[in-house]
């Protein structure tokens, strides 16, 4: 299966806080989206395996995902070597996506910036035909986006793009609110509070929202970097 947008990011919950807005917005276009995630997330204080597991399978069928995959890199120690690489390369290659999205170049999590090399990388080398990769037995073709993009996470970055998300805004929210054991929510019972836990954590993410929303003269928007200079055929089309 070819996809159109697809996000690769370090933990789950990163592509449903940082670009659930612009993965519905696409789908809705009818492009094909989907999300891999790099690790389980299993360094997080709240929740486990299981429980983020459980919540990102619930995320991904309110973003109507045509892909969710987890690759079970080690959470907070995976490396930016050939053999992580190689792992996200083989699926660039399986789903040849247009577009990639991942994570923030710095952040205050040290996962995200070098997530973010990872798979800048990998998108690079994965277009290189002398690099040789199979899937089920059978050699996979070079293929690279013609797109990366970053979001812009914890830390403000300007950015380069911003994007309505104004009439997808309350799934949005829904898709964070799937990951009942990280964020904010007063029926669970657990024993240690976060940074991302917090009701204020919440708030923030409508605020950066709205921040963006009214540069574009819009309700809620997202952001996101990129690497190289992007262009328009038509400037009327600007808003």
């Amino acid at each position: 299966m070819k996809i159109d947008l697809l996000v690769i990011a370090v933990h789950p919950d990163d592509a449903e806080l940082s670009c659930s807005g612009t993965l519905l917005k696409h789908k809705a276009l009818g492009k094909k989206t989907g999300v891999i995630d790099l690790t389980r997330g299993e360094l997080g204080t709240r929740g486990n395996e299981t429980t983020r597991a459980a919540e990102a399978a619930d995320a991904a069928r309110i973003l109507k995902l045509d892909v969710r995959e987890n690759l079970g890199m080690r959470d907070g120690f995976f490396k930016n070597d050939e053999e992580h690489q190689l792992m996200i390369i083989r699926k660039i290659r399986q789903y040849e996506p247009e577009i990639i999205i991942t994570n923030a170049l710095t952040d205050r999590h040290p996962d995200h910036g070098r997530a973010a090399g990872l798979v800048n990388d990998a998108a690079f080398l994965s277009g290189l035909v002398k690099i040789k990769t199979e899937l089920d037995g059978k050699q996979q073709n070079a293929w690279r986006p013609r797109l990366l993009l970053n979001f812009i996470q914890n830390a403000y970055i300007k950015p380069d793009i911003i994007i309505d998300i104004t009439p997808f805004w309350e799934e949005k929210m829904a898709s964070i609110a799937a990951y009942k054991t990280q964020f904010y929510n007063p029926d669970a019972n657990e024993e240690h509070e976060t940074y991302i836990s917090s009701p204020e954590f919440v708030k923030v993410i409508e605020a950066k929202a709205r921040e963006l929303g009214i540069s574009i003269n819009t309700n809620y928007a997202e952001g996101f970097t990129c690497s190289k200079l992007l262009g328009v055929d038509n400037l009327f089309e600007l808003k």
